[in-house]
């Protein structure tokens, strides 16, 4: 959204964009746990689980947890780009994320060069390094369970990476299978997301729009329609919004109300029967 949009309700950014700064996040009281948790799980190692459906904040709950990682003292932060990626292309990755020359073809060279890394950063530091992987459903059985081989050592007993894995239900579901069981065995700290409550939305939306500096933007109605018609899905929520938004722009409305809201939505719903109609 370009400044003049922004200036006209005096907005700092879109509260209802991607991009929006991490600390403009509201931070529940589950996902302050969850972070506190890996926090403690830096010094340890180990593997953590964020799962939930789609549009659930499992990306917003990473971005967070990364902010917080990042400010601790000499931790190393990773964070996997591909996870659909094959298997050597994933110690390529690797090797670039920690800083380690590595040439794919040669598994073992990989593996030994990484685990030496990592035990010179414990060893130097006191705590792990951390990987975390999003959108984890789509890596290959044979890559995560590579991953697993890779940060153990001393048969099992001593972890030399920290590694937050987010997905959402099929992951769960593969964890589960005999495949992948002895992965999911190991998962220490969870959080599983559900969908939020009216309540939990507005608290969400609230804290969204005057982070972003302006409080009154919504009316009070709105925001309870707006709650109600999002079924849960914070996603959801911020897409309905940021298009309300871009609609009384457009209009250069002083108030974002309840009948944009049936304004915009109305004639959504209106246009796609005719598009069904001009089709057949």
């Amino acid at each position: 959204m370009n400044h003049k949009l922004l200036s006209l309700y005096g907005l700092k950014w879109n509260p209802f964009a991607p991009e929006v700064p991490v600390q403009a996040f509201h931070v529940g009281s589950r996902l302050e746990s969850f972070c506190w948790r890996v926090e403690q799980l830096v010094g340890e190692g180990g593997f953590a689980l964020v799962t939930g459906l789609s549009g659930l904040g499992k990306s917003v709950a990473l971005r967070v947890l990364a902010q917080r990682l990042s400010g601790l003292r000499d931790v190393a932060l990773g964070v996997l780009s591909r996870p659909q990626a094959g298997l050597h292309d994933f110690y390529r990755e690797l090797g670039e994320l920690f800083g380690v020359q590595l040439q794919p073809h040669n598994r073992w060279g990989g593996a030994k060069a990484l685990r030496e890394r990592w035990q010179a950063h414990i060893d130097a530091s006191l705590c792990r390094p951390v990987l975390i992987i999003d959108e984890a459903q789509e890596m290959q059985p044979g890559v995560l369970n590579e991953l697993r081989l890779l940060c153990s050592a001393r048969l099992d007993s001593h972890m030399l990476l920290t590694v937050v894995l987010a997905g959402d239900q099929r992951l769960l579901e593969r964890l589960r299978g005999e495949e992948l069981l002895a992965l999911g065995s190991r998962m220490r700290v969870r959080l599983a997301l559900e969908r939020a409550t009216p309540e939990e939305l507005r608290e969400l939306i609230e804290h969204a729009i005057a982070a972003a500096g302006a409080p009154q933007l919504m009316s009070t109605e709105l925001v309870t329609t707006l709650c109600d018609h999002a079924q849960g899905n914070l996603r959801a929520l911020m897409n309905m919004a940021g298009e309300l938004l871009a609609a009384a722009a457009q209009r250069e409305a002083s108030q974002i109300d309840e009948q944009l809201f049936f304004e915009t939505f109305a004639t959504a719903s209106a246009a796609r029967p005719k598009v069904a109609a001009r089709r057949r």
